[in-house]
């Protein structure tokens, strides 16, 4: 009796192994991305690790954004000054993580690519996971837009507010605006200017954005006006906060 039992049960499982579906595996048998695509996370880094060529995408609400090809004059560049901007700060100040364009997953429906971020490495609120992404929000994201109408300013804004961006700035290249807000009580309001004209992070004490340079194209000075606020007591108070960081 025990040879038929052992023959159905062995029946059963193959049937049941015979109706998982096959998904496949090799990448030339995944999808590719496209614009528009409604995808679950996992199944968007599934579909963006196997096309190593794909420089940028996003998975926002659950829908994939792929920008079209980067311009010099209304993107890269200014990239490239926020970046630098970002830099001395960086250099000056421990236990924290710059990223350019780095992957964040922030939920399960939102992988975002930020064209900088900022945040506290050791005991912070996002960290970094072993395959090397972010995950949670980081402190501070920056976003380069060539105008108001870019989704940087409506569903991204919503979904980094949601997800708890501390705060969030957004360059309007196109129109020559910068847009800085903070988030308080869960809704993102605009940081004032300090009595100088800037812009001071109330995040990352020292960061200072001197905004009226930074349109005009004068990175030295905004190099400049961040270096003075190196030398100021808040960042030496910062500094001396966040190496006593535990995580």
């Amino acid at each position: 009796m025990v040879a038929p039992v052992q023959a159905r049960i062995t029946a059963q499982a193959q049937a049941w192994e015979d109706a998982i579906p096959d998904y496949p595996s090799r990448a030339e048998d995944i999808p590719p991305l496209e614009n528009g695509d409604r995808l679950s996370r996992r199944e968007f880094e599934r579909r963006y690790a196997a096309m190593p060529g794909l420089k940028k995408a996003e998975l926002i609400e659950g829908v994939v954004y792929m920008p079209s090809p980067v311009r010099i004059d209304f993107h890269a560049l200014q990239h490239s000054l926020v970046i630098g901007w970002l830099t001395v700060f960086y250099a000056a100040t421990p236990n924290l993580i710059l990223g350019d364009n780095a992957t964040v997953r922030l939920d399960a429906d939102n992988e975002a690519q930020p064209d900088a971020l900022l945040m506290i490495a050791r005991g912070g609120q996002a960290r970094v996971d072993e395959d090397g992404y972010v995950a949670g929000a980081p402190e501070f994201v920056f976003e380069v837009a060539s105008t108001s109408a870019a989704y940087d300013l409506h569903e991204k804004l919503n979904v980094y507010r949601r997800c708890g961006v501390q705060e969030y700035a957004v360059w309007r290249t196109r129109e020559a605006v910068l847009d800085w807000w903070r988030l308080r009580d869960g809704v993102y309001e605009p940081l004032p200017p300090d009595e100088s004209g800037m812009l001071v992070s109330a995040v990352f004490p020292g960061l200072r954005l001197n905004v009226a340079a930074l349109l005009r194209g004068d990175i030295a000075a905004v190099l400049e006006t961040q270096r003075q606020s190196l030398m100021q007591e808040e960042h030496a108070r910062f500094v001396d906060w966040l190496r006593n960081l535990r995580t």
